[in-house]
């Protein structure tokens, strides 16, 4: 199991920086060699589902998530959003929060519990190592794109 925080400060409105994190389909432009399918119709809310497959032929595997807190942030007020990995690859669980930060900037909150079937213990580092890697380059990448 990998726990990994990752914490940027961006000079974004709070409902710029919730609209690049929180629109799936994006995370596919960031993240390669994955596709995401919205499976429950919009606007997202809780109980919103959707899934990303990420791979390439017959080692790629489904990670489907569902919204379970939707708290879109205001001009001055925190936004917080909890997914839940119900996969049968990967479990856990990633929380999204956006909140003002100084000078008017935006500062995102991104926690994740990342669960990998057939990864042993004593991989656990080398997980969440990579996993800070892939979700930070992929959170840099959304704040970044318009």
């Amino acid at each position: 199991m990998a726990n990994f925080l990752l914490e940027r400060t961006v000079p974004l409105p709070l409902t710029e920086a919730w609209r690049r994190l929180t629109q799936w389909p994006r995370h596919a432009e960031v993240v390669p060699l994955t596709r995401v399918h919205v499976s429950t119709p919009g606007p997202t809310r809780e109980g919103t589902r959707f899934t990303a497959r990420s791979g390439l032929g017959p080692l790629s595997f489904d990670d489907p998530m569902e919204v379970t807190v939707w708290q879109p942030p205001g001009d001055d007020t925190p936004g917080r959003c909890r997914l839940e990995k119900r996969g049968r690859v990967i479990t856990g669980w990633a929380e999204i929060e956006v909140r003002p930060g100084p000078g008017g900037r935006a500062r995102v909150v991104w926690r994740e519990e990342l669960r990998v079937r057939f990864v042993p213990g004593v991989l656990d580092g080398v997980l969440e190592r990579t996993a800070r890697y892939v979700f930070g380059r992929a959170v840099n990448r959304l704040l970044r794109r318009a």
